[in-house]
């Protein structure tokens, strides 16, 4: 398999990343069964193909997928970068617990979790709102960075409200936030005003939790602690990480008014992926995978380019008449 894969400048970090990453959350938990062995060959293939950031987050399998990363830094020579995203940990999970002492003792265990002296980048893992309205948590963010434990920060946000919040704070250097086919809004305000802010962007869930790969049914399950079965009404977390919010019997009507739009020779998958990279706005999308011929699948769509004007176009108007109705102004 050859890949050219393209590379985008995060935000002001200097950073030189992969338009297509790797998202870590499937191989670190609440995914269904997970099988180590695997995850490394996927993190490794990975590397292989040319990816070098990797995004994961200090609550997914409780570290598991920091300390997958940290095995993948001693295993390989190549230079790659490591986003994690803290807050989540705390319980209760409110906007006070976003304060000095737990910042700072989450950056020091992901430190210890990635077995590195700096974290790459450290993210605000999807605060309550209020949080976005405390200047001393983002000051608390800039002593971290001033320390050297941090070199830079940013935001992993669920709503676009909280985004264009986080925008204001001069040191931020990346957003974190879904956009994918099924969730367009920030395309209309959030990305280009993050591209005036010179932060990047980095576009999760850009596979809707795998529904935009095509290959789920109305006969498809999955297992008990794979989020795709307990969260699609937000019991565990926002629903909005789930399928992007939207329904699943509605997602594979929409799913099946996609296939038709497929030129020929095109997936889903790279439709999906093209998609996202067809804004300049955007760095990267984080897709996950737990097998090697995810990964493969992900990045095949790496050196193709935007999708065309008409195209573009016709996803929109799917989006307008299907879609937008049930998640637009949600999130």
């Amino acid at each position: 398999m050859t890949v050219v894969m393209q590379y985008k400048t995060l935000g002001r970090t200097g950073y030189q990343v992969s338009v297509v990453s790797f998202g870590a959350w499937a191989i670190g938990g609440t995914w269904g069964r997970l099988d180590d062995a695997e995850a490394m060959r996927c993190l490794h293939r990975a590397l292989d193909l040319g990816v070098n950031f990797f995004d994961t987050a200090d609550v997914y399998g409780d570290g598991h997928s920091e300390r997958l990363l940290a095995r993948l830094r001693r295993e390989r020579r190549e230079p790659f970068w490591v986003a994690t995203k803290i807050g989540r940990r705390s319980n209760p999970h409110d906007s006070g617990s976003y304060n000095r002492q737990n910042l700072t003792q989450y950056v020091e265990r992901c430190l210890r979790n990635l077995e590195v002296e700096a974290l790459d980048l450290v993210q605000l893992h999807c605060p309550p709102t209020d949080v976005y309205y405390m200047p001393e948590v983002f000051g608390v963010l800039d002593d971290l960075v001033r320390s050297g434990k941090v070199r830079f920060y940013g935001a992993s946000v669920e709503r676009v409200e909280e985004g264009l919040k986080a925008l204001e704070y001069p040191s931020l250097q990346s957003l974190q936030v879904i956009f994918n086919i099924l969730r367009q809004r920030p395309a209309e305000l959030l990305l280009p005003r993050a591209a005036e802010r010179k932060v990047g962007i980095l576009a999760r869930l850009p596979l809707s939790s795998g529904m935009l790969t095509g290959k789920f049914t109305s006969a498809s399950r999955f297992e008990p602690d794979d989020h795709r079965a307990f969260n699609r009404d937000g019991a565990g977390f926002d629903k909005g990480e789930t399928f992007s919010g939207f329904d699943y019997q509605r997602g594979l009507q929409v799913v099946e008014k996609l296939r038709a739009l497929l030129p020929a020779g095109m997936t889903l998958p790279e439709l999906a992926l093209r998609y996202i990279a067809s804004f300049d706005a955007v760095t990267c999308s984080i897709p996950g995978a737990r097998r090697v011929e995810q990964v493969e699948q992900n990045v095949s769509a790496a050196d193709s380019g935007p999708l065309d004007a008409g195209l573009l176009a016709a996803l929109a108007r799917l989006y307008d008449d299907d879609v937008k109705a049930f998640v637009h102004q949600r999130w």
